[in-house]
């Protein structure tokens, strides 16, 4: 597997220069498909759209953009944009799977989500053993993907490449998009009450919902190109190790905010990177960051419902 040869000696006696080495080189590598992620996730449940299949959506997005830079390149056209587009039409496309299933038979997403997730994972699964394996037909995996084709790293002597700068812009868009917008408006109306935004507010609740659907996916797909383009640099089988499913921890602890995303999405890639060396260091399980995430969720559930109840003291009474 490809990797970028990084120069870089660390005094092991400064603390500060080794924090933020790990933090640069490892932490906001992970957080950056959380962050897309935990937006994607963010957005749909803002809209009361419960996508739970960012992880295959990402996973779709990932195949896409892998097989579109390695044929891309071969023609010699800009290679990123197109990758990046890709994977975040893929997930769109695979979202709308779901979004189409609920339209039209009424089929819970909870449940099309989940089984696409499954469906995706051995999709890539059956592309890198067949039609996107590498030449040699040896590894599980997809050719390494060109230099053309691998985003740039916007701190020299780390992994941090310029998808983090993407995900923070996408995350800011949002945030104004929700605060300043018709659109952001109609997504909270929606979520609040689909009643409400039909009958008060004149919305159209389904092609909202569809069109949040879409969007949802796309989001979750682009983190899949980001994750092939920036770190990985090919397709293989389990790519991921779980973003589409940790990406819900994300934007619940957000709050479902896309600028409070940001803050969510590297806290978990600290905690992640901080398990796998806790782990390979001192030999604590890695899966002490799976009961903190599951313990900040329910956490976040218990303070949500403590406010609902104080706003309106009188619900379900």
């Amino acid at each position: 597997m490809p990797t970028r040869v990084i120069n870089q000696q660390i005094n092991t006696n400064d603390v500060g220069g080794m924090i933020e080495y790990v933090l640069l080189g490892d932490a906001l590598v992970r957080a950056t498909p959380l962050i897309l992620a935990g937006l994607a996730v963010a957005i749909a449940f803002r809209a009361g759209v419960l996508n739970i299949g960012a992880e295959g959506q990402l996973l779709v997005g990932a195949a896409a953009s892998a097989a579109v830079s390695v044929s891309a390149a071969a023609i010699g056209i800009a290679v990123i944009p197109l990758a990046l587009v890709a994977g975040a039409f893929a997930g769109a496309l695979w979202a709308g799977i779901a979004a189409e299933l609920r339209r039209r038979f009424h089929v819970l997403e909870i449940i099309s989500t989940i089984m696409l997730n499954f469906i995706a994972l051995h999709m890539v699964s059956f592309m890198v053993r067949g039609p996107l394996q590498e030449p040699s037909r040896i590894y599980p995996q997809t050719e390494s993907l060109p230099l053309a084709a691998q985003l740039p790293i916007i701190a020299p002597g780390t992994r941090l490449h310029l998808g983090f700068l993407i995900a923070i812009a996408i995350a800011c868009v949002l945030a104004w998009v929700f605060r300043s917008t018709a659109a952001g408006f109609r997504i909270r109306a929606v979520g609040s009450s689909r009643s409400a935004a039909a009958t008060a507010g004149m919305i159209n609740v389904d092609r909202t919902t569809y069109r949040v659907f879409l969007i949802s996916g796309s989001l979750a797909g682009l983190a899949g190109a980001v994750e092939v383009s920036g770190v990985t640099f090919a397709l293989y089988e389990n790519i991921s190790p779980g973003y589409g499913y940790t990406a819900i921890a994300v934007a619940l602890i957000a709050g479902l905010s896309p600028a409070r995303v940001i803050a969510s999405g590297i806290f978990f890639g600290i905690l992640e990177t901080g398990a796998g060396a806790l782990q390979r260091d001192f030999g604590i399980p890695s899966s002490t960051a799976l009961v903190t995430e599951a313990l900040l969720i329910l956490l976040a559930i218990g303070l949500a419902s403590i406010r609902g109840r104080a706003t309106h003291p009188f619900a379900g009474r």
